[in-house]
């Protein structure tokens, strides 16, 4: 009798996502050794509390307190970290890649601020790190760019990275509820954390962004050298008046490359998107990606980013990659450890380089002449108007909502700050970009 590989899976962090792992290796266990050619055994699992309850019952003899000593257990085959934030979860996968193990990861905000040292480790040791969960949950993006897509260049990625803010949004626009009431609900409804400030702060986006950015162009960008700004001014009265335009408002990640001038744009912020394409209509706790590759031109990745059942399946892709990459030596071309293109001389694109046309609302005061002092301001900074729409705001106010035609960044910023020192200005302008992006 063939005597069938067994593959020993240590994670490291028990939480939602790590019983989710739990919860299907175990179910599906047939199934899987029947794919995969292989046992899939979890032999530990690294806990913060040995006697806390827990919704999967796990043998007590599999749990320790000790992460570290799963990293260095040389039995373990492949590290999952599970564990989140960036102090404890660094020091097992840079501990598990000098042991020279395989190490899954759902942490996209280790990624983006150690990634470079996670992947050098790698390079090093003979350790291999694969990280699908980190970006959109149970959406396949990352393996998407690194094998399906890896004839092409990619001058735009765009998408919905964040469930909590799509919901909000959606709800906001549909039910016309304010962002403070829908918020409330999303934390009832568990689709927002307590603190929410990392979700809908867009942070969180940046994150991911960040990670998306390397795989498809090799750069390292910090979410401190990106344009991020988050969805908590939104009122019920921007969703309206966006649909008035055509639009929907989603808070999107942007991946912008340039490649005759050899630039990057990364953003992160609210955008007013055409009501008719196929990310706009993308609605709930839902995920969406738009790819535009040279080669293919835009594919669209769809479905749940975020959720016990969608990482899961994810850290459980990256497990089955890890064991082909184990028993047969293939898959490495998966492994982004190897991945050093060719990016001499790409650098960020300067604020007046990032091109698009802008949503910017007023609140002013409700008396002649604020129209034209506005659009005066405009016309200095050479940003021009394409659209006004004027609605009542509160007694002496009025709320002045315009468009405008093709401007940058710099523009766009230098006017806004001549706007905020207008004696008729009551409030501090509200600026939406505005994605005309071919699908």
């Amino acid at each position: 009798m063939k005597t069938i590989l067994t593959v020993n899976i240590g994670l490291c962090g028990f939480g939602t996502v790590g019983q989710g792992v739990w919860k299907h290796l175990q179910h599906s266990r047939a199934e899987l050794t029947s794919r995969l050619g292989a046992n899939v055994e979890v032999t530990r699992i690294a806990v913060k509390d040995l006697k806390k309850k827990r919704s999967v019952k796990v043998p007590v003899s599999k749990l320790t307190e000790d992460a570290l000593e799963i990293a260095n257990d040389p039995s373990i085959h492949v590290v999952c970290e599970l564990i989140g934030g960036t102090t404890l979860a660094r020091k097992v996968t840079l501990a598990a890649l000098k042991n020279g193990k395989i190490v899954v990861s759902a942490n996209k905000a280790l990624i983006c601020d150690h990634g470079a040292e996670i992947f050098e480790a790698a390079r090093k040791h003979g350790g291999h790190f694969f990280f699908e969960a980190s970006v959109a949950g149970g959406i396949p993006i990352i393996k998407a760019l690194r094998e399906g897509l890896v004839a092409n260049r990619f001058p735009r990625i765009y998408g919905i990275l964040n469930g909590t803010c799509n919901y909000i949004l959606t709800q906001m626009g549909t039910r016309g509820l304010a962002y403070s009431e829908v918020l409330r609900e999303a934390k009832a409804l568990g689709y927002a954390e307590a603190d929410e400030s990392l979700d809908v702060e867009g942070w969180d986006t940046a994150h991911k962004a960040s990670v998306l950015a390397w795989l498809a162009h090799g750069v390292w960008v910090q979410p401190k050298d990106m344009i991020v700004e988050g969805i908590n001014r939104l009122s019920p009265a921007d969703l309206h008046n966006a649909t008035t335009l055509g639009y929907t408002i989603k808070l999107l990640a942007v991946i912008s490359r340039d490649f005759k001038k050899n630039e990057l744009s990364v953003r992160v912020h609210p955008t007013l998107l055409p009501i008719n394409s196929v990310v706009a209509s993308v609605g709930g706790v839902f995920n969406a990606v738009a790819v535009t590759g040279d080669v293919v031109g835009t594919t669209h990745y769809i479905g749940r980013g975020a959720g016990q059942d969608a990482t899961a399946s994810a850290v459980i892709s990256d497990i089955a990659d890890a064991v082909a990459l184990i028993k047969h030596g293939k898959g490495t071309h998966l492994t982004s450890e190897s991945y050093e293109p060719n990016q001499k001389g790409c650098k960020l694109a300067p604020a007046e380089r990032i091109i698009g046309c802008y949503y910017v609302r007023l609140t002013v005061k409700d008396q002649s002449g604020v129209l034209a002092n506005v659009a005066n301001v405009l016309s200095k900074n050479k940003v021009s108007i394409a659209t006004v729409i004027q609605n009542p705001a509160h007694t002496g106010a009025a709320s002045l909502v315009l468009t405008t035609h093709e401007s940058n960044e710099k523009s766009i910023g230098q006017a806004l700050k001549q706007l905020t020192n207008l004696d008729s200005v009551l409030e501090t302008p509200l600026v939406l970009r505005i994605g005309n992006f071919t699908d």
